[in-house]
């Protein structure tokens, strides 16, 4: 039982919110209990043995301080006293005014109080009592505690004291005065609107952050939340469960390039962002993370590994191949020699024909073909005075092209002179 009773307590606790507040002034509340007598004929306080008196009542308060309010109590029931020889039974209004003290402040769960006033007693007419008739009560006074059990409900138990200014209701006189004691129970009701400009459930007085923008969630200050504590409330922050940075909605970026983790696919290693947050080392515009050939040299155009093209695969890049789209001999800078004289067949000028480097890859004349130029290079003659070829040349020449059919690298140099015969 002891075990229930605390887990109620528990939910109340945890599910409930302040009681009667600056935001809420006003308070009504339903009581009900049992009243006892004291005076002249005897007294029944706290004595359980004897009779108890129903009554119910109503409550209104308002709010004054933080511990303070004024209080209104109306009571309609009964009072008497019963023994063997001393009977007397009245009904009995009451209406008292008291100020009320409250022991701690409204935001406390419990909060016990004391108070003191005074009001009117009426009787009124009944079996024992010839006619209606008032006292009034004072002091009135007591104590009693408030449980919050909700947003704005409260459980109430409270002791009032009631010392009347007559002496003559329970029918013997003898200069006592009568009192009366109301025990009570009962359920009491804040109501009341409180200010929030920003109406997120905070109260301005309370609310450190009023310009809260409609519909965020906010918590107890009334300043939206902030999950991950990093500065950018949920409704702003890009990533609301992971602590990051301001510059980046609320998002990290560990390596500080301006890229947030969740979009950087470097996350460690601070890049670019036309590269995604990934470094280029050699700058060949292929990320170090694809790259296969890291620190090419910038001469080089790259592929998308990264590595230097080298279009003929023949182990040469193109920028250093000077037959880049044919397979080589790297001695001979990636080009080929198919007659295989050391000339490479672009700069060969007898390609098929095994020749030598200081002719440019062709074979070098037979000595028997260069004597027999020689020879028909002096057997050329012209015209007195003219450029035409006399007939004896012709056989000449035929000869020196066959010649130089059989040298396809060949170079022929014509020159020619005048003498000093004949006029200018």
């Amino acid at each position: 039982m002891k075990k229930l009773l605390l887990l109620i307590l528990t939910i109340l606790f945890m599910s409930s919110s302040r009681g009667q507040t600056v935001d809420k002034k006003w308070n009504i509340g339903l009581h009900g209990g049992a009243a006892q007598y004291n005076g002249d004929l005897g007294n029944d306080f706290y004595k359980s043995g004897h009779a108890f008196y129903g009554f119910g009542g109503i409550s209104f308060s308002r709010y004054l301080g933080n511990r303070l309010d004024v209080m209104a109590f109306i009571t309609k029931g009964e009072i008497g006293f019963s023994r063997e020889n001393a009977y007397f039974r009245q009904q009995i209004n009451t209406g008292t005014i008291n100020f009320r003290f409250n022991v701690l402040g409204d935001e406390s769960f419990i909060r016990p109080y004391i108070f003191a006033g005074g009001g009117a007693i009426m009787f009124s007419k009944d079996v024992t009592a010839k006619q209606r008739s008032y006292d009034y009560a004072g002091p009135s006074f007591g104590g009693g505690v408030n449980i919050r059990m909700g947003q704005a409900v409260n459980f109430n138990f409270q002791e009032t004291f009631l010392y009347s200014t007559g002496d003559n209701k329970d029918g013997v006189e003898k200069n006592t005065n009568d009192a009366y004691l109301f025990h009570s129970v009962g359920l009491t009701f804040n109501f009341g609107n409180k200010k929030d400009a920003d109406k997120d459930g905070i109260a301005d007085r309370n609310d450190k952050c009023a310009d809260t923008p409609s519909g965020v969630n906010v918590d107890i200050k009334g300043c939206p939340l902030d999950k991950d504590s990093d500065g950018v409330a949920d409704f702003l922050d890009a990533c609301p469960d992971i602590k990051g940075l301001a510059t980046m909605k609320g998002c990290p970026d560990k390596d500080g390039d301006g890229i947030t983790d969740a979009e950087d696919r470097c996350p460690d290693a601070a890049g670019k962002t036309e590269f995604k947050g990934c470094p280029d080392a050699d700058k060949d515009g292929v990320v170090d993370i694809d790259d296969k050939c890291a620190n090419t040299d910038a001469k080089y155009k790259v592929d998308a590994t990264g590595c230097p093209i080298d279009n003929d695969k023949d182990g040469i890049f193109n920028e250093d191949d000077a037959c880049p789209d044919q397979a080589g001999i790297i001695a001979l800078k990636g080009c080929n020699d198919t007659d295989g004289d050391g000339v490479a067949d672009n700069e060969d000028r007898c390609p098929t024909v095994k020749g030598t480097i200081a002719n440019k890859g062709c074979p070098e004349m037979a000595k028997e073909d260069v004597k027999k130029i020689t020879q028909i290079a002096s057997k050329i003659y012209f015209e007195f005075d003219k450029s035409i070829l006399k007939d004896i040349s012709l056989p000449q020449l035929d000869a020196l092209v066959e010649i130089l059919q059989r040298y396809e690298g060949a170079n022929l140099s014509i020159e020619g002179h005048t003498d000093n015969v004949g006029e200018d």
